[in-house]
């Protein structure tokens, strides 16, 4: 079974994350999935809406940490600089979908997870959904070119709250602050993706994305200029004593003790 399937439905076309028993943690192969995909969307003339969804109790709990997708410990500093830029290659795959993107979401969505559910153009929470951006508690920066969407979302010291505390935050609190548009039961997510899919797909497909491309462009004008650096900085970080002893403890299951080294 595919890790990533897509499925078409009249004018709206599923994209379902697939590795539950895994509780859907990304591995490299799954964002090669995604980002394919995701290209495949440009010559897609017959779909007018995606939804992005996953199977099992959570969205995704992050990159795989027993095979991190932009680390290979083989791997040249020039291999692995060039791995870790491949998260923004997917992010704006995502957003250069041309047709509008509905992310459903239950459960967690953290790091890799909440990266893919930002990268759309609106999401949905189920009742029980909690979302945050858990790289700094490993001692490394939010990288994927991220920074930008999540602060274009909900603004400076919220955007700050999420990506320097690490925590999850809760569903009603993310529909406050306009991180997701619509909160519902966990039983009525995909019907409710499904409802607003089928919104957008009634609509002139030629305006809609135009109107898309439009505000994505205007909104994130300066992102790339500004994020060039991410990798870098995930560069610098993954070679501290910091960032060892924080996956240590997490594989250990223990409070990781920071230095600053």
């Amino acid at each position: 079974m595919a890790l990533v399937e897509l499925t078409r439905d009249g004018h709206v076309a599923t994209v379902t994350i697939n590795r539950a028993e895994r509780r859907n943690a990304v591995t490299l192969e799954m964002m090669q999935d995604l980002e394919r995909i995701s290209r495949e969307f440009l010559h897609d003339e017959a779909t007018r809406v995606v939804i992005v969804r996953a199977e099992g109790r959570d969205f995704s709990v992050g990159a795989d940490l027993s095979n991190p997708p932009s680390q290979r410990a083989q791997a040249s500093i020039l291999m692995r600089r060039r791995g870790a830029e491949f998260g923004a290659q997917l992010m704006r795959s995502m957003q250069e979908i041309p047709q509008p993107t509905i992310c459903a979401v239950q459960g967690i969505a953290t790091g890799a997870g909440a990266c893919i559910t930002s990268a759309c153009d609106f999401r949905i929470g189920a009742d029980n959904a909690r979302i945050g951006y858990g790289e700094v508690k490993l001692g490394i920066n939010l990288m994927w070119n991220a920074v930008p969407i999540c602060l274009h979302l909900i603004g400076p010291a919220r955007a700050k709250q999420m990506i320097m505390t690490g925590k999850l935050f809760e569903a009603a609190t993310l529909e406050r602050w306009g991180f997701l548009d619509e909160v519902v039961p966990l039983a009525d997510l995909d019907a409710a993706a499904r409802e607003m899919a089928e919104t957008y797909a009634a609509l002139p497909p030629n305006s809609v994305q135009m109107i898309k491309k439009s505000i994505n462009s205007l909104s994130g004008a300066l992102d790339r200029a500004v994020m060039h650096m991410d990798a870098d900085q995930w560069l610098l970080s993954s070679l501290t004593e910091d960032y060892k002893e924080a996956v240590g403890a997490f594989f250990e299951k223990r409070k990781p003790s920071f230095t600053g080294n």
